[in-house]
């Protein structure tokens, strides 16, 4: 067993080069628990590994946030902390403030975010390409029957100099002699407490496992450019405001393998100037004079294929509702189409003249509403 002194001289040099947990924080040493955790919150979202996986930094970032807050967020570890700094003669353990072991990091992330996800090794894998989003927008004649849209999307795509692979024409990426083409390396640390075995994104090639020499010029060494596609979208009939399309294998490419995103288009429909759309059916208001409603009449009824000649009986009342089956909106699932409910109102005439209060009020004594005036 070496002496005491022999671990406590490298524990100070370990200890050394980590930075004070407020530093890490960003908070000063009288921060309230609220100002902590909302710090916390902030820097973890921030540097996540599972949302920086270019950044091979990110993961030691996230771990040293995450050990700060562990300590901070706890009333008795702090005071210790405050006290006693990294040297804290109570705290030992793989848990104490030398940071050796901390293995909390997902926990306490899972507890605040509900993670993200992944593992490290998973992380150095292939994956999928990330989802592209965009809208049109459409008539909502256009819904009803269907129609074709086109939208321009900016996206990477492989450069076609180096056909995706990063390297100068004529030459080949290498496999990275420090983890050998996996992406992946080991790194042990000798601790008081034993030997720790970490396993994260090799440095040298960042995860790709290769390494390339002389970069493609068009391309700068990442293999891809951007560029605007424009990518034509059926969409179907029936289809309702907010709805989404998924394109599959539209999206944005994947990495180390992968395979791409999806596109997906969310629809927005136009309002209609005379209907209001209630799933497949179609709600209609409609008005008829009042000798139309009294006598009955055949009118003409607006529908989304053109104007039908309907026939209302006599004595229709204002507010009184027909239904014309299979003239609303089709269904997405079955393409059966709903109804049109039509709504009627009788109107009142504002302006008469002589002739025509006359004859009302001659209608008004047949009615036996007013009696009949004497000659």
């Amino acid at each position: 067993m070496p002496p005491v002194i022999g671990r406590r001289l490298f524990k100070e040099t370990f200890v050394a080069e980590k930075r004070d947990y407020y530093e890490v924080l960003g908070v000063s040493k009288d921060a309230g628990d609220d100002e902590i955790k909302k710090s916390y919150r902030r820097l973890a979202k921030q540097f996540h590994p599972d949302i920086n996986q270019d950044d091979p930094e990110a993961e030691h970032k996230f771990k040293e946030i995450s050990e700060a807050y562990e300590i901070l967020s706890d009333s008795n570890k702090r005071a210790r902390y405050d006290q006693f700094g990294f040297n804290d003669p109570t705290a030992g353990g793989a848990g104490g403030f030398g940071g050796f072991g901390f293995g909390g990091v997902e926990d306490i992330f899972e507890s605040f975010f509900g993670g993200f996800g992944g593992s490290s090794a998973r992380r150095a894998g292939p994956r999928k390409g990330a989802e592209i989003r965009e809208h049109v927008t459409i008539e909502f004649e256009e819904a009803a029957f269907g129609v074709k849209k086109s939208v321009n999307i900016l996206r990477h795509e492989n450069c076609p100099e180096c056909e995706g692979t990063g390297a100068k024409a004529g030459t080949e990426p290498e496999e990275c002699s420090k983890c050998h083409g996996s992406g992946r390396m080991r790194v042990r640390q000798n601790t008081l407490f034993g030997q720790f075995v970490n396993e994260q994104t090799c440095d040298a090639c960042r995860g790709t496992g290769k390494i390339i020499k002389e970069h493609c010029t068009n391309c700068r060494g990442t293999g891809q450019i951007r560029r605007t596609r424009k990518i034509d979208i059926n969409i179907p009939a029936g289809i309702d405001n907010g709805h989404t399309i998924s394109l599959r294998g539209e999206g944005e490419p994947g990495k180390m393998g992968g395979p791409p995103g999806d596109l997906l288009v969310t629809v927005r429909v136009k309002s209609h100037k005379d209907f209001i759309r209630n799933g497949t059916n179609l709600l209609l208001k409609i008005t008829v004079s009042f000798t139309q409603a009294a006598l009955g009449a055949e009118i003409e009824i607006p529908t989304i294929d053109g104007k039908v000649k309907y026939k209302i009986h006599d004595g229709t009342q204002s507010g009184d509702k027909f239904r014309m089956r299979n003239k609303g909106m089709p269904s997405l699932r079955t393409g059966n189409r709903g109804d049109l409910i039509v709504e009627v109102f009788v109107e009142v005439p504002k302006k008469l003249n002589r002739k025509q209060k006359a004859a009302l009020k001659e209608y008004a004594v047949l009615m036996g509403e007013e009696k009949k005036p004497k000659k």
